[in-house]
């Protein structure tokens, strides 16, 4: 018996900034996982995902990544993702000490 699909996002990064970016319903990558595409199928998310892929010139690094239905949008279920979302974990060094 197969496991059932679990709900994903396509998540990457932005090839310029290197930020963590989503994609969107409308196609439009955003900085705010809530603001992502929540895929409920498979085929769905495959087909995405290949779009998401062929996108070279604007981010780097594409796939899906588990997620739950949540409030706001979606909500990471894996701490990799929760820590993408968050941003940097470093704030003393580089971009995010305004240098």
């Amino acid at each position: 018996m197969s496991r059932p699909f679990t709900p994903r996002v396509v998540t990457a990064n932005a090839l310029l900034e290197g930020d963590t970016v989503w994609l969107t319903p409308d196609d439009r990558w955003t900085r705010d996982m809530h603001e992502a595409e929540l895929i409920e199928e498979e085929a769905h998310a495959q087909l995405r995902l290949l779009e998401a892929t062929a996108q070279r010139d604007r981010v780097v690094g594409a796939y899906l990544a588990e997620v739950r239905r949540g409030p706001h949008g979606p909500e990471p279920l894996h701490l990799r993702e929760a820590l993408r979302r968050d941003g940097p974990s470093i704030t003393e060094t580089g971009k995010s000490a305004g240098l």
